[in-house]
């Protein structure tokens, strides 16, 4: 009978120390990502909006088949059904003038 919310399994008592992974996407908004699909193909570049069906809209898009780059796009549309995992990207993204 606590009356702590069940928020007490954090560990640490730091205010907001959980982090869904929604609150993971809308945190890397922006930021350069890379997407990897189902096929093995990669797209790096701004991830510039997702949807809840894990559309996602892309800026300065490079596509990459076997860690070789093969295409560069200026925006990009992938369906959300082709995406095996979001990740941040190491490299840095420069906007054109």
């Amino acid at each position: 009978m606590s009356s702590g919310g069940g928020s007490d399994k954090s560990g640490s008592g730091g205010g907001g120390a959980v982090k869904t992974p929604s609150d993971f996407l809308k945190s890397i908004r922006g930021r350069p990502v890379v997407v990897k699909l189902n096929s093995g193909v990669d797209y790096r570049g701004i991830l510039a909006c997702l949807d809840g069906y894990m559309n996602i809209a892309m800026e300065q898009t490079e596509e990459y088949v076997n860690g070789q780059l093969k295409n560069k796009y200026g925006d990009a549309f992938i369906r959300g059904n082709n995406v095996l995992y979001i990740s941040t990207s190491k490299r840095t993204l420069t906007y054109g003038s």
